[in-house]
């Protein structure tokens, strides 16, 4: 099956229950069973079925199906948003004393928990370049993972992920990528070699800005070694260890669990994943050469003069994403130029049907260190552009406007 296809057909079939064709929304915080034996083997996983939505749920496990079929995995935990399913990830593998490799350009919510994970006496490594030997030179015998995004938000820098997968694995540890700006249909990180892909579903997966959720997918392939993992003492399922444990330790006892609602409306706006992304990848090149042409700084991997344009082109095909960047000059020039703007709104979200900017430096990096804002390529004077669904004819007019207000 080819990707539409898979998405609408593999792991998910019309209701056996009631024929339904679109997946029911059980929006019950409990599930009954018939004999108090039966509730002790669903509880004992010795018979399947639901018996709390904190720990499983057939709205939220038929969503979980659906994107464990797209991104090629053997487990998928959903999550109550994409920053519980960082969290919740990460921990999930590291302890007090170990540390993590991180990309340097990571979205502002990621690289916040990772400066908070110093309270628990993790420490997290910043690569200053996107090269394997960049990750190389900061791992050492307490590191227990990479993490990187397979497109840096908003410094949109791309690494080799096969690359950083053989590095990790030549270290005898797992590679987690964020998965979010791309979607599996223009990456499938595991099938290059990564071990963990997370997602936040309130962007392109849900398409729509209805709901807030995030997922965890796991390859199986990992060896989850409990010497080096201590955590995984006691979860030794072979490919399914990691999620198992995500599942029981970390969103089951933690508490960060998908809402079925928030499943089941991601769930419609996956349906259109496909077709949504072929538009808004377009029109984010289109807006992008057009940026380009007024003699602005942009930076997007389409552009044949990125410095990532090669390997995004590797990895992603005909694709390149639907987020981009320009500057402005000066902070009052980039505020001045989002306020003139008609049709894109003036969001912190990305992966909408409408086109959305943001002032990067005063929201989502408001409260990062001068260091972390340089990393990710954040500056007063820097727009981020997520393109939308509209007209590109209507998206060229509305931008080239707002430019001639700046010079009036």
């Amino acid at each position: 099956m080819r990707f539409t296809t898979r998405l609408l057909h593999d792991s998910f079939a019309p209701d056996k229950a009631t024929g339904a064709v679109t997946q029911p929304l059980y929006q019950s915080t409990a599930f009954y069973q018939e004999t108090a034996e039966d509730m002790e083997k669903v509880f004992a996983g010795r018979k399947p079925g639901f018996v709390y939505t904190r720990v499983g749920n057939p709205t939220i496990a038929s969503f979980e199906m659906r994107i464990r079929a797209l991104e090629g995995g053997v487990g998928a935990v959903a999550c109550a948003s994409g920053m519980a399913a960082v969290s919740q990830a990460v921990l999930n593998v590291v302890s007090q004393g170990d540390e993590i490799v991180a990309s340097g350009g990571l979205y502002g919510g990621t690289s916040s928990i990772f400066r908070d994970l110093a309270e628990f006496g993790i420490t997290v490594r910043y690569a200053k370049g996107d090269a394997p030997a960049d990750f190389e030179e900061l791992i050492t015998e307490r590191t227990r993972l990479i993490y990187v995004e397979t497109i840096g938000n908003p410094k949109l820098n791309v690494v080799d992920i096969k690359a950083l997968a053989e590095l990790a694995h030549s270290h005898e540890i797992p590679l987690f990528v964020d998965n979010t700006v791309t979607t599996p249909y223009l990456c499938r990180p595991l099938a290059l070699g990564a071990d963990v892909v997370i997602h936040s579903t309130s962007k392109s997966l849900n398409g729509n800005g209805n709901s807030v959720g995030g997922i965890v997918v796991s390859g199986g392939r990992f060896k989850w070694n409990p010497v080096r993992f201590p955590k995984f003492h006691d979860f030794q399922f072979g490919p399914m260890s990691f999620s198992v444990r995500l599942r029981m330790r970390m969103v089951t006892d933690y508490g960060g669990c998908m809402a079925p609602f928030n499943a089941y409306l991601t769930g419609i706006g996956l349906d259109t994943l496909a077709l949504r992304l072929d538009r808004a990848c377009t029109n984010a090149l289109e807006l992008a050469r057009f940026l380009q042409a007024q003699g602005l700084a942009v930076n997007y991997p389409g552009l044949a003069d990125s410095p990532w344009h090669e390997t995004a082109a590797k990895q992603f095909g005909n694709h390149f994403g639907t987020l981009l960047t320009v500057r402005l000059g000066t902070k009052e020039k980039a505020y001045r130029f989002i306020n003139a703007l008609n049709y894109a709104l003036n969001v912190s979200n990305i992966g909408d049907a409408r086109t959305l900017v943001v002032h990067p430096a005063s929201t989502i990096f408001a409260h990062a260190s001068e260091e972390e804002k340089q990393y990710a390529g954040v500056t007063d004077d820097l727009v981020r552009i997520s393109t939308g669904l509209e007209d590109i004819e209507d998206l060229l007019e509305d931008f080239g406007q707002a430019l001639a207000k700046l010079v009036e």
